[in-house]
């Protein structure tokens, strides 16, 4: 039996469950949990805000711990190895996206906490190919949020092939936007902060913002008339979207990875005359997954983190749902 915090219903109070997995896959493996990100799609599926939940309800898809078993088909993997888990938990491997290595787009992908169970548990099973072992130098508690956020920040950079020299500004200094002001530092690029906090921009520029520009400021905006080659934007505000693309150099792309909750209003002129460019990503291939993580470890990158046990799950949702989290929320053992 594995042991889990499930909720009953639309937004209920995680409590105690236990449940029989069943026989472990031919190609799965079963993960002995150590550390679990606690992310806002956790809460978005624990709210069934996206109608797809189905009660009992475990979240928890920023896993991190060992293998404890694995299915007679898997070569990839030992029982023992330092593993961790993100958003996907198996691809069709079949699809044209699956075959030309971007299995975080297979329209079949299975996801970690939707139809089947997630990490916060004392074990959880996923398909082999979606788990990727941790590099030497990754710190494991800290890990489990680059299986979601930082992959979903840094799977743009190759998708684009940014350049080193390229000047890229990040929208918004959160759980997603201070893992991908650390990855462009270190990438080479020159980094700009945008925040409308006044306590996010002295911490901006300790995690690698060459500048820091007021998100909101219009008169700030426009100084930076064709700047940036890239502009992410980790937000789901709205915002002035169309000030946005006017900083933006000719060719410059405005990317999203942060779900905007309203429809983008845009002015086609701006996008023609400079032939810019906007786009969006979820998280990464296991591939770049694993790129990202030997980066990381690299350049000792990690989450800013605030630690909670695992009987503390309810303290740590709510945590999150207060919006004073920072910048992550883990659970530990």
């Amino acid at each position: 039996m594995i042991k889990a915090y499930a909720a009953q219903e639309k937004g209920g109070e995680l409590k105690p469950f236990e449940y029989d997995p069943g026989l472990l896959g031919r190609q799965d493996v079963e993960i002995d949990v150590e550390h679990c990100g606690i992310c806002h799609s956790d809460l978005s599926m624990l709210d069934n805000e996206w109608g797809m939940t189905q009660y009992p309800f475990v979240p928890g898809h920023e896993v991190a711990g060992t293998i404890a078993a694995i299915g007679p088909d898997v070569q990839n993997l030992k029982v023992g190895t330092a593993v961790g888990l993100g958003w996907h938990a198996g691809y069709c491997m079949t699809c044209p996206s699956c075959i030309d290595g971007d299995h975080n787009l297979c329209a079949a992908a299975e996801g970690t906490i939707v139809g089947r169970h997630g990490g916060f548990a004392n074990k959880v099973r996923a398909r082999a190919a979606s788990v990727v072992a941790l590099p030497e130098g990754v710190d494991a508690q800290s890990a489990g949020p680059l299986f979601c956020g930082g992959i979903t920040v840094f799977n743009p950079l190759i998708q684009f092939d940014i350049k080193s020299t390229s000047k890229v500004g990040v929208i918004g200094i959160g759980g997603l936007g201070h893992m991908a002001l650390q990855f462009l530092r270190a990438w080479g690029c020159e980094v700009t902060a945008f925040t409308s906090s006044e306590e996010k921009k002295t911490e901006a520029i300790k995690l690698g913002a060459h500048a820091v520009l007021n998100s909101r400021d219009e008169t700030e905006l426009q100084a930076a008339a064709g700047r940036f080659d890239l502009l992410l934007s980790t937000v789901n505000v709205k915002l002035d979207w169309n000030a946005y693309l006017g900083t933006l150099a000719p060719k410059g792309r405005l990317h999203f990875v942060g779900a905007a909750l309203e429809p983008l209003d845009i002015g086609a002129f701006s996008l023609i005359m400079a032939q810019r460019s906007i786009s969006g990503s979820p998280v990464g291939s296991p591939a770049t997954i694993a790129k990202m993580l030997d980066f990381a470890a690299r350049h000792n990158i990690k989450p800013v983190t605030e630690i909670f046990k695992f009987d503390q799950v309810n303290q740590a949702i709510a945590r999150l749902r207060s919006g004073q989290a920072h910048f992550r929320v883990v659970l530990s053992g």
